[in-house]
């Protein structure tokens, strides 16, 4: 037999945002590019993390997004990670498109969709998991993203499923409305695998695909929500 059996999520349309840059994502890129494992995250809990200048820049170009859409694409339900970076990009969002004249009430808040917990590996650079964890970042390579789940963590799978479960009640007791998620990359290869069914494809891995400030959305077709984009950053135009 071949094909997939759908996931019959009763919501019109999901839109999910991922948080404006945050102060970590700014140590990591640089991190990163320089190779230096010594550059540290100034928060020690990752829930705690707050936006940079530019993930505040693009909260309020999100906000401009919002209040653009016509009124059959607005959300009517939103609900956001408990995670500072996450609210306070809904705080921003919310803010803007008020100012536009298009109020929205606040957001219900789901610990459901906070960020993949790293456990042992919280906050830590991949320069640094590299030279203070190489146990754990050869394992990493030879499990795989999806699987590998650190001391203490998540894995990717892990994500799956508490996404599922939030998307199953949302799906009875928000039927047939549209609903927007703000909240991590984590977050969306998770609800692309929810979506995809049983026996459909697994995403792909996740930081290119899933940009700070982009928008995925997916809409409804008959059966259940199909993909219309993933990761969309024409949101915040060019330069993001």
């Amino acid at each position: 037999m071949d094909g997939s059996v759908p996931y019959g999520c009763g919501l019109a349309r999901l839109a999910v945002v991922r948080h404006g840059e945050s102060t970590a994502n700014e140590v990591f890129a640089r991190a990163v590019a320089a190779g230096d494992p010594e550059l540290a995250v100034g928060e020690a809990v990752d829930a705690r993390v707050p936006l940079s200048e530019r993930g505040v820049r693009q909260a309020e170009v999100l906000g401009q997004w919002l209040a653009g859409l016509g009124a059959g694409e607005r959300p009517e339900l939103v609900v956001c990670s408990p995670y500072l970076r996450a609210l306070r990009t809904w705080e921003v969002m919310a803010a803007v498109a008020g100012e536009a004249g298009v109020p929205y009430g606040s957001a219900l808040v789901d610990e459901r969709l906070r960020d993949r917990e790293m456990g042992v590996l919280e906050l830590m650079t991949p320069p640094a998991i590299r030279a203070h964890a190489p146990a754990e970042a050869d394992r990493r390579e030879r499990v795989g993203e999806w699987f590998y789940r650190p001391p203490g963590g998540e894995s990717l799978a892990d994500v799956v499923l508490r996404v599922r479960g939030l998307l199953t009640e949302l799906g009875t007791g928000a039927a047939g409305r549209r609903v927007l998620f703000v909240a991590h990359d984590a977050v969306v290869p998770a609800v692309e695998a929810v979506l995809a069914g049983i026996g459909g494809r697994r995403p792909g891995t996740i930081p290119a695909q899933v940009p700070n400030g982009s928008v995925s959305w997916w809409e409804h077709d008959g059966v259940g929500l199909r993909p219309v984009a993933i990761g969309a950053t024409a949101p915040l135009g060019p330069g993001w």
